[in-house]
């Protein structure tokens, strides 16, 4: 049973490095997304296994639809090449916390299940605010400082309180769910993700963090729904180990290593070459 590793990379190469050496094995296949922003690419090899860089690379803005295009870019490009039985979307910063042994065994174990990750909390207010609303300049959301996007942020937010003075709503009819967008899915679901990747350009454009809801809406309202392996616990039914501190994303260190490697989850998020060493602590022992 092949599996397809599908890795968006913007950043922290040291760190990818580590990754496609704890993931080279001839039972996988790796596919890379280097942000078009990234002005010269590593030179990533693989011993056992097989490897392919996209080459149509797409300028990837936080916040923004073009999270999803790169996704898609990725599903499709391991889904065209087909033979895989489970794809994993990995982002570059992130580490296996098994063996390959270990994380095969378990996917033949749970042949036929699909581990996405779904928030467990009312997100009402937050599916109002970021897919039901027009959201102007999205490829913008980060960028502070200039006047220029001080004025899209005075425009953007002008816009929003209007939509929400008049009442207005897009997207009405849809049943949205929310959740991580690290996921490793079976060939069947990726499939039906790709049959759907024109209508989700059209419902997420203009919209705030699709890349955490596409995937999770699209399987909640299909059959795929039955097969999710935990919809109650978003860590355990993706699998990963993401860490929050002061509302960002925990970066892990040597400190974390027992806590890392007691967990359940196969993979963990995120890593720095700032902290390199509690990388190579779990790379000797995911080789043992």
């Amino acid at each position: 049973m092949k599996h397809a590793y599908l890795i968006l990379v913007h950043n922290d190469f040291e760190i990818l490095g580590q990754l496609i050496r704890a993931i080279d094995d001839e039972r996988n296949d790796i596919y890379i997304h280097f942000d078009r922003k990234v002005a010269h690419c590593p030179d990533c090899r693989t011993l056992h296994a097989g490897l392919m860089v996209l080459t149509e690379r797409i300028d990837v803005r936080w916040g923004d639809v073009s999270v999803v295009r790169a996704e898609y870019a990725l599903f499709d490009a391991a889904y065209r090449h087909g033979g895989y039985r489970y794809y994993h979307l990995l982002s570059g910063v992130d580490m296996p916390l098994k063996s390959q042994d270990y994380i095969h065994r378990f996917f033949e174990d749970n042949d036929g299940k699909e581990f996405i990750g779904y928030y467990q909390g009312d997100i009402t207010t937050e599916i109002n605010r970021k897919v039901r609303r027009w959201h102007l300049f999205p490829e913008s959301f980060k960028k502070t400082g200039s006047m220029t996007a001080v004025g899209k942020q005075v425009l953007r937010a002008g816009f929003i309180r209007l939509q929400q003075m008049t009442g207005f709503h897009r997207n009405k009819t849809i049943d949205f769910r929310k959740g991580t967008q690290w996921v490793s899915l079976t060939a069947d679901c990726i499939g039906y993700l790709l049959q759907y990747k024109d209508e989700a350009e059209r419902i997420y454009s203009h919209t705030f963090c699709a890349d955490e809801i596409f995937v999770q809406t699209l399987c909640w309202n299909s059959s795929f729904r039955e097969h999710i392996y935990d919809t109650e616990d978003e860590g355990h039914g993706c699998l990963r180990m993401i860490g929050w501190k002061d509302n960002r994303i925990k970066e892990w260190t040597e400190k974390d290593f027992e806590t890392l490697m007691g967990s359940e989850a196969l993979f963990a998020r995120k890593f720095t070459s700032r902290h390199i060493g509690v990388v190579g602590q779990i790379l000797n022992e995911i080789a043992r």
